[in-house]
């Protein structure tokens, strides 16, 4: 059974993007914490419905999200 739902952060010009690695999952927000409610939101969503189990996941998983930080020059 799977335990995380990954998501890859990056940063374009004042938004941080993040895309779910499996799943048709994107968000943005100006902040990290708001981009954090934003994923939690986005996952509801994109699962409401779903039995979550049947999809081979943990009643509640985990959500990683691995943030790209910009090469200083």
């Amino acid at each position: 059974m799977k335990n995380i739902i990954h998501f890859s952060v990056s940063k374009e010009g004042k938004f941080y993007i993040a895309s779910a690695i499996n799943f048709a999952i994107i968000t943005q927000a100006r902040t990290l914490d708001d981009l954090a409610k934003n994923i939690q939101e986005a996952v509801e969503v994109h699962f409401h419905g779903e039995n979550i189990k049947e999809l081979g996941f943990s009643p509640k998983p985990s959500i990683l999200a691995n943030i790209e930080l910009p090469a200083h020059v």
